[in-house]
């Protein structure tokens, strides 16, 4: 994966402004909402206790790294009512699965200039 497969799911100009354009600490931040994915992605299910916390815990991340449609459907999802919510986290897992692709996108590009330097 390189630049070319990014779908635009993520603005990576909010992550290259909160960096200073720090391709360290941005690897550091994309690693950190990977692995945060990782944890809260099994509390997407209106049947988890948890689901509200997965979601509003990955709605901050989103906005951290520029993800607006992620962040946007989390907030939705967190402000609907338990009968709609298992369609709303529909929503969240299609969104955070394309942030992801972006996210994996831009690492590799990442790496990729880390080994022309």
């Amino acid at each position: 994966m390189s630049r070319r497969d990014l779908s635009g799911a993520v603005d990576f100009s909010v992550l290259d402004r909160t960096t200073g354009g720090d391709d360290g600490v941005a690897e550091e931040i994309l690693g950190l909402f990977v692995q945060q994915a990782g944890m809260w992605s099994p509390m997407l299910d209106a049947r988890s206790e948890g689901w509200r916390d997965a979601v509003h815990t990955i709605r901050g991340a989103a906005a951290g790294i520029g993800a607006g449609a992620l962040a946007e459907v989390c907030a939705d999802a967190e402000a609907s009512g338990k009968e709609v919510a298992p369609a709303k986290l529909d929503h969240v897992r299609d969104a955070l699965g394309q942030a992801l692709a972006d996210v994996a996108a831009w690492r590799h590009e990442l790496m990729l200039r880390s080994l022309k330097a």
